[in-house]
């Protein structure tokens, strides 16, 4: 099965220049853990997530309202592509110890793959369960 048939392509994004006060909002409005960083015509570059606010801006002093999200995202992500087969994304999650994936094709954002998108299909469940395990166990060691 290919990344294109499981992945989200219902995105919710945030340009590098916005305030972190808004991905903040976003992360909360939408229940969601991360914010892909895109450009105007969908490049990704980072992602900004509900730690990267409060370490890197709340915790670091910085006001929400005037600092950018490109000061406080995190950069070098590892993606996958939408004709991918859906077993390399979960091992690149597992390597990556990473719950998401953005899903890039020609250095856009087409969507996005969970471990729950993973989980959702039965015929994967082994993969979404290794790969949730690896991650969890990295973890702990930390």
């Amino acid at each position: 099965m290919l990344v294109s048939e499981l992945m989200s392509n219902n995105l919710i994004t945030i340009s590098p220049d916005e305030p972190a006060s808004l991905a903040a909002r976003l992360l909360y409005r939408h229940n969601i853990g991360s914010v892909p960083v895109c450009t105007e015509d969908g490049k990704l570059k980072g992602v900004v997530t509900d730690r990267d606010i409060v370490l890197r801006c709340v915790a670091a002093e910085n006001d929400p309202e005037t600092t950018p999200v490109r000061e406080i995202m995190t950069r070098g992500l590892v993606t996958i592509n939408p004709n991918a087969d859906v077993r390399e994304a979960a091992q690149k999650m597992a390597e990556a110890q990473v719950r998401r994936l953005p899903v890039v094709e020609a250095g856009k954002l087409v969507g996005y793959l969970s471990i729950g998108d993973l989980a959702k299909t039965h015929m994967y469940d082994m993969e979404a369960s290794k790969a949730l395990s690896e991650i969890s166990l990295n973890l702990r060691k930390r």
